[in-house]
């Protein structure tokens, strides 16, 4: 361990001497501070949070990841290239120890680089809270310097209903054995909007079971955040609603009248009414003057929200999935510049981010199977070539390894005031840093250590 950490001590010192640490630490300081001086807010809690929390974390993310990278393919890359690695790797210490401790040096930078930041933002945005109007300050307390958790009714199982009602139509002979999976989508979609639709006049009640959490959630403040739809799209009307709270045969339930537009999360607190079973039940009532169905999705149409753990908490816990992001890229750009030359690997590294960010173009191609080069007439009809198939289904396998890691948003979850549990920490380095950093390491280790060193030196 002395020798992997004298190696990381030697990154820091290339870092102070070429001046990298300093000059990122002023770019990011310049964007801490000089962002929001740029971009006015609206004087309200949300323009407040989406200028010091949103526009300035990204950058801050953005400024360190694409230095990360750079400095990541130039610290093994340009050795090699220059020819100073030999004057190591004549030391008795081995190749995967030098590896792993430009590694650590590089997350030693970044956590200092990124602890300054964070420390910065947190700082400033509370100063700058305290300016704000007394019931904005209060929105901000409530919605965003929290750590909000959720709790949703367990998702209704369709398979039974769609399974008897195919049975029923095989019966009959209503249709044939080669239409059976459409059939079954057809039959699934119909029962589950069917569960999702409230008719005027009538309601819909969640059975919310808290489960373990009830004797944590009993007492706490509740908040339901709701989304509901309508056949009357975008046509910029609110709608009248009548929630009750809690069992509807208890004295102890409320009722509160809402209007609401729909296509949009809303957001009002209720009473928390969970019972000594540990469920707290939610009805809703669509009333007759509507006129028009209300459409509550089985995935997000409703949701109650409970404080978890304070702001502060859980903006740690942001930084540090971004510091495992940050690792990640790390191993990319030592395991790139372990192969490659400077500027290849630099290419390269990119590219992977680049197809990283694209994931969702590439993700709608793969599932609506668009032919990604082109497509052949035959008769009328538009065929995928052999190519086409191929490049899908390499780019399939692709989104697998890239959802692995891709479902972890910190800065979105820190200025919505939702809580990023220990558990989506746990996932996170497991997912980022164990499992997709761990294949970076062995494939950076394995290229360092095979690789020939002496031809370098002989072609340079």
């Amino acid at each position: 361990m002395n020798r992997i950490f004298t190696i990381s001590a030697l990154t820091w010192k290339a870092a102070f001497r070429y001046r990298v640490f300093w000059v990122l630490a002023a770019l990011l300081v310049a964007a801490v501070v000089a962002l929001p001086l740029v971009i006015k807010g609206d004087g309200t809690a949300q323009g407040l949070t989406q200028i010091l929390l949103t526009y300035t974390l990204s950058a801050v993310t953005a400024l360190l990841g694409f230095s990360t990278l750079w400095i990541a393919c130039g610290s093994l890359a340009r050795d090699i290239d220059e020819c100073q690695i030999q004057m190591v790797t004549v030391k008795p210490i081995a190749r995967w120890q030098i590896w792993l401790g430009k590694w650590l040096g590089l997350l030693g930078l970044n956590a200092a680089l990124l602890a300054l930041s964070g420390a910065a933002i947190f700082i400033i945005l509370g100063w700058r809270a305290q300016h704000l109007p007394f019931d904005q300050q209060q929105v901000l307390r409530r919605d965003i310097f929290v750590a909000r958790s959720s709790l949703k009714e367990a998702p209704p199982d369709f398979s039974g209903e769609t399974e008897k009602a195919l049975a029923a139509m095989l019966k009959d002979n209503s249709i044939q054995t080669n239409q059976l999976t459409d059939a079954r989508k057809a039959i699934f979609d119909r029962i589950k909007a069917s569960n999702e639709v409230v008719p005027p006049g009538y309601a819909k009640r969640w059975t919310i079971q808290t489960g373990v959490l009830k004797n944590f959630v009993q007492g706490k403040p509740l908040q339901l955040r709701i989304r509901f739809r309508t056949s009357r799209y975008n046509d910029g009307q609110t709608y009248a609603t009548l929630w009750q709270i809690g069992n509807p045969d208890s004295p102890a339930s409320k009722r509160i009248a809402q209007v609401l537009p729909p296509e949009s999360f809303q957001e009002f607190d209720i009473p928390n009414l969970i019972d000594n079973d540990g469920n707290l039940i939610i009805e809703v009532a669509n009333p007759p003057d509507n006129g028009v169905d209300l459409l509550f999705d089985t995935n997000d149409g409703l949701e109650v929200l409970y404080p978890e753990s304070t702001f502060g908490v859980n903006f740690a816990r942001g930084l540090t999935i971004i510091f495992f992001w940050l690792a990640l890229l790390a191993t990319i750009g030592l395991a790139s510049g372990s192969l490659l030359s400077f500027p290849v690997a630099a290419f390269f590294s990119l590219a992977l981010m680049v197809i990283g960010f694209s994931s969702g173009t590439l993700s709608s191609a793969v599932e609506s199977r668009t032919p990604i080069t082109s497509f052949i007439e035959h008769s009328g009809v538009q065929e995928q070539s052999i190519l086409d198939q191929a490049v899908v289904a390499l780019f399939s396998k692709v989104l697998v390894v890239i959802k692995l890691v891709q479902g972890f948003s910190p800065i979105d979850s820190l200025s919505a005031g939702r809580s990023i549990t220990w558990l989506q920490l746990g996932s996170a380095f497991t997912q980022i840093v164990v499992l997709m950093g761990g294949i970076f390491v062995v494939l950076g280790i394995t290229f360092f250590t095979r690789r020939e060193l002496a031809a370098v030196q002989q072609t340079s």
